[in-house]
């Protein structure tokens, strides 16, 4: 079952110049994607920096003005009437962000941090809230009686357990996880993975998993979809992607992952080299003139792969 449908989706900003700001252009940072997300599945969007995949991430949530396409959530179109109209709808979306530092408010104890999406939706008491907020704080496995201390008192790992809390306050149906293990440690990573998985299953949870990282990706995914300049250039399940990937752009993001042993160094540079060549000898197939993927083509009934026709 469908739980999120994106048709078409574009995420335009005006560029403004002169003394009059008038608008002379647009930077076009999603342009036309489109995907599906299956109740109970994790879909990686992946990407270098400045794809757009956070970009599509945060429209879907409203975070972003969409310039046009679709989303749907549950059946419902969260393009009309977006957040003000559509709370109950919102309730169920949820976003954990980047960066545990900046995404936790320093002047707030943590008891009102994870309060705030029980605030805006529940009428509780105050000891009812406070029980809430203690249960959250257990459920993400840190101290109970640790609700009165501020976000500095704690470490990269257990504020992003704090975010994970309130993301979850309100027993949504989808989050959105946007890069959300990049700024910590990598000993701190996998627990903090291993534990929205454990989550995941526990509470029934879809994910859209926003990463550069592949090895994350190849690690949580179920589906994977590949952005390059607002576009997608391939599509597939994480076997698709790893094993049999088909765009230049993904093939480069592949062989870009770093080899541990030193054996493979030879091996590593060569297939890197080879995918340079293809690049040069294929450019027009995998971009048009303006150096923007084609429109996907479906190549088996998972993988789409960004293609010229008639191309591969």
């Amino acid at each position: 079952m469908e739980l999120v449908e994106v048709k078409d989706l574009q995420v335009h900003f005006p560029i403004r110049s002169g003394i009059l700001k008038r608008i002379t252009g647009y930077v076009k940072a999603v342009d036309g994607v489109s995907f599906t997300i299956e109740a109970g599945q994790t879909y990686g969007l992946v990407g270098e920096s400045g794809s757009g995949k956070t970009t599509t991430g945060r429209a879907i949530i409203g975070l972003n003005e969409i310039t046009g396409g679709q989303v749907l959530f549950n059946g419902h179109d969260l393009t009309k009437g977006r957040t003000r109209e559509n709370p109950r709808v919102y309730k169920e979306v949820q976003m954990i962000f980047q960066d545990p530092y900046s995404s936790l408010n320093p002047k707030k104890r943590v008891l009102d941090i994870i309060a705030e999406p029980l605030r805006n939706f529940k009428k509780l008491t105050p000891d009812e809230e406070k029980r809430e907020v203690q249960a959250l704080m257990d459920f993400v496995r840190l101290s109970p009686e640790a609700v009165y201390k501020y976000p500095h008192e704690f470490s990269g790992g257990q504020r992003q357990r704090i975010g994970i809390a309130r993301a979850i306050a309100l027993k949504p149906k989808l989050i959105i996880a946007d890069e959300p293990v990049s700024a910590l440690d990598v000993s701190v990573q996998a627990q903090i993975l291993n534990f929205m998985q454990d989550i995941q299953k526990e509470l029934n949870l879809t994910y859209l998993f926003i990463s550069h990282d592949l090895g994350i990706i190849r690690h949580i995914c179920d589906k994977i979809g590949i952005m390059y300049k607002g576009r997608y250039v391939e599509e597939g399940t994480t076997d698709d992607i790893f094993n049999h990937p088909q765009h230049i752009y993904t093939k480069r993001l592949l062989s870009a992952i770093p080899d541990t042993n030193p054996r493979m160094r030879d091996e590593l540079l060569l297939k890197r080299q080879q995918i340079r060549e293809e690049y040069d000898q294929l450019a027009d197939v995998y971009f048009d003139k303006s150096g923007l993927a084609h429109p996907l083509t479906a190549i088996s009934a998972t993988h789409l792969v960004a293609v010229a026709k008639g191309g591969k």
